[in-house]
């Protein structure tokens, strides 16, 4: 029986096969994930939102539930989240990730483990510009070396991870973009917003594939 095929998502051929910043941190990878939206915002209104990402920070914008202990991701950027710098460590609950590269607003790439250790994990977000805005790629590579790892990575954290990832994308577009629509910048509050723990992340939608 064959694992979910669902590791890639909404990704051109050319993204898929083409280079991610952090592909080098994580080289002997066995699993590799590709995972795009396009954001109507330009890459400088949302890089906030990604740098300022972390357990007891802005949460991830993913299913609140799971990642952050219910409590409600940020609905705007925080300047006071805005300090994470490459080297900087990111909390992630049970674990804290470390701000491999933070390039803004290029680039930001989080990473557990070192290669040729028992855990090698990065997540990169790259933001292109794009005629829409912004064109993010995201990709995940990993690679767990202990007994029953491949079937691990392949059952649990690719499938998982996507899962998770496609919620991210989802919200963070819905952020950047309504408040490029209000006329709002990044870290101003609007009328019915609220970053109150206790309330799940909103959806902006099924899991088909979109631009």
């Amino acid at each position: 029986m064959s694992a979910p095929s669902r590791s890639n998502w909404n990704a051109t051929r050319e993204e898929v096969d083409g280079v991610v910043v952090g592909d080098d941190l994580c080289v002997d990878a066995r699993t590799v994930a590709t995972r795009c939206i396009t954001i109507g915002a330009a890459p400088d209104a949302v890089f906030p939102w990604i740098r300022q990402m972390g357990f007891g920070r802005a949460g991830w914008y993913s299913y609140d539930w799971i990642d952050n202990l219910g409590r409600r991701s940020a609905a705007r950027v925080n300047p006071e989240w805005q300090d994470v710098v490459t080297g900087s460590s990111v909390p992630g609950g049970p674990v804290a990730f470390t701000a491999a590269v933070v390039d803004p607003p290029r680039a930001f790439v989080l990473q557990l483990g070192l290669p040729g250790g028992r855990l090698c994990f990065t997540l990169a977000y790259e933001l292109r510009p794009d005629p829409a805005g912004t064109r993010l790629v995201t990709r995940m590579r990993t690679r767990l070396d202990v007994p029953g790892g491949a079937a691990v990575e392949r059952w649990l954290l690719g499938p998982g991870d996507g899962i998770m990832v496609r919620r991210q994308l989802r919200n963070l577009a819905e952020r950047a973009a309504s408040r490029r629509e209000l006329g709002l910048p990044p870290n101003v509050h609007h009328e019915g917003e609220t970053d109150a723990p206790g309330q799940e992340s909103g959806s902006t939608g099924g899991d088909g594939d979109e631009r």
